[in-house]
């Protein structure tokens, strides 16, 4: 049985290694696409316009949203962040199944918009660890790890929403399961021999 393209998203709390998850799969899958979000915030050093995000103006995002041309958005830390419907479709009408890397809010969002999507949740080990991920970037401030950290109940309670959980414990473990799983949905839609996720 052939391979059907899928939207997959992957969400998690921030410092758990989604990003380097979603770049490794797509090192052993480069047919995978990967969306790039639009945002409204300034770009950061080493980021890369319309490769990294898609930066734009609040009024030129406001315009797209009043368009329609959103999956999902959504306005968080001042900023505002979505996904084009346009993003999506050119990997879909190639054929190809994209990754969407967002939060859990954009996430539901897209399963309204998308109800075939794919939600894999990306959860730390442990508390603890994800803490000492956040801190260990050096890139924010007490405040902005202690507002993110915030966040992780609220995230961790809504992983049962979603079609799978990897925990990112072991990189290389992680990455396995992540490709496995996206294969698994691609080939049977998710369902084992016995019917179960």
């Amino acid at each position: 049985m052939g391979r059907a393209a899928r939207v997959f998203v992957i969400s998690g709390p921030s410092g758990v290694g989604k990003g380097t998850l979603v770049s490794r799969v797509r090192d052993r899958r480069p047919d995978l696409g990967l969306a790039v979000s639009a945002t409204t915030r300034p770009p950061r050093e080493g980021e890369v316009p319309d490769v990294s995000y898609y930066f734009m103006t609040e009024e030129r995002f406001m315009a797209l949203v009043a368009e329609g041309a959103f999956v999902e958005w959504d306005g968080h830390f001042e900023n505002r962040y979505g996904t084009l419907w346009s993003e999506v479709n050119s990997y879909l009408d190639e054929g190809r199944s994209v990754i969407l890397e967002i939060d859990v809010k954009g996430a539901l969002n897209v399963r309204k918009a998308i109800p075939n999507s794919v939600l894999l949740f990306v959860a730390p080990p442990s508390l603890e660890a994800l803490e000492q991920r956040l801190r260990g970037r050096g890139t924010e401030s007490e405040e902005k790890i202690a507002l993110r950290l915030s966040r992780v109940a609220w995230e961790m309670d809504h992983a049962s929403l979603y079609d799978a959980t990897i925990v990112n414990d072991d990189l290389d473990v992680a990455v396995d399961q992540l490709e496995k799983l996206i294969e698994r949905y691609e080939t049977d839609g998710g369902t084992d021999q016995d019917g179960s996720h």
